[in-house]
């Protein structure tokens, strides 16, 4: 495990296509919640499912990254280097009587609990019943009698009943993968993180995440979620499963102005003009946590989201 520090973060993009103007808003944010602090700043390549990376996605990262200045602490990380980490934690977990395999496909739990749209909470259909001998199954976790509770710094506080709320959660998939869950869970508390700075679509995973580091004997960070950014017309989040477009490298600036104003920074129009390094000798010690919108998505402006 690494060595603590006072503030250590991170950045942890998942390898599916190049960043855009919502995965810029993350990195911006926590890396001004921890250079501001004089903390650390990790850069985590969460290419835990092979099947959905983009050839390249991993290289024009890097290159975003260095383009807007955001510079970061030691060696990247990398999921796919962690197979056996996430193994011994899945047998530790199955040792506590925690996990039971499941042969539900997803339509037959969306027949079971009559849900057509929307996310799947698992009923629990599989738990109890023998491991099945043939053919490929998940591994889930018991989540009943478990309810989480947590402050986050940005969204306040959160009370949660993973079993109504989240159900019985997947932390191996049936194709043999690792689920998301569980690998974000064990990294963030392992590499030390003191806080988890990322965007609000991810405050559903953060309860179950808690639950996995407390079964394991952890202690879990801090958390912040910032507001995402969405497509006024569309109502959608800025993705690149929604075909948000990739960020203009070079007009890095720009960029890193808009992010600043989308988070409620004020950042004087002048600074659009400057250069990076000046641009960062303002944006760190003129940082404002506590300005950042409280509220889970912001609409963007059309220029936000356009290469030019």
């Amino acid at each position: 495990m690494s060595q603590p520090v006072a503030y250590r973060g991170r950045f942890a993009p998942s390898p599916t296509g190049p960043l855009h103007f919502g995965s810029l808003i993350a990195a911006v944010g926590s890396y001004l919640q921890a250079r501001s602090q004089n903390g650390e700043w990790w850069l985590r390549i969460e290419n835990i499912d092979p099947p959905r990376e983009a050839e390249g996605a991993i290289d024009a990262i890097l290159y975003s990254l260095e383009a807007h200045g955001l510079n970061w602490d030691g060696e990247t990380q990398y999921q796919q280097a962690r197979q056996t980490r996430y193994a011994d934690a899945l047998a530790e977990i199955q040792h506590n009587g925690r996990l039971y395999a499941c042969s539900c496909s997803r339509q037959q739990i969306a027949n079971t609990v009559g849900q057509t749209t929307g996310p799947l909470i698992y009923p629990g259909t599989c738990r109890g019943k023998p491991k099945p001998q043939y053919g490929p199954h998940a591994l889930r976790i018991d989540t009943r009698d478990s309810v989480i509770q947590f402050k986050d710094m940005i969204q306040g506080g959160h009370h949660i009943d993973l079993a109504e709320e989240s159900g019985d959660f997947v932390l191996r998939r049936a194709d043999g993968l690792y689920s998301y869950q569980l690998a974000v869970a064990l990294d963030d508390v392992e590499q030390g993180m003191t806080e988890v700075v990322r965007g609000s679509d991810l405050l559903d995973s953060t309860p179950r995440q808690i639950f996995v580091q407390q079964l394991l004997g952890f202690t879990p960070p801090q958390y912040a979620h910032l507001p995402v950014a969405i497509d006024p017309t569309t109502g959608h989040k800025l993705s690149k499963q929604t075909l948000a477009p990739a960020l203009n490298d070079k007009q890095a600036v720009q960029n890193l102005w808009q992010v600043l104003e989308f988070l409620g920074q004020q950042p004087p129009p002048a600074l659009r003009d400057s250069n990076l390094e000046e641009f960062w000798n303002w944006a760190i010690p003129q940082w404002q946590f506590s300005m950042v919108p409280r509220t889970v998505a912001i609409s963007v402006k059309p220029d936000a989201r356009e290469e030019s």
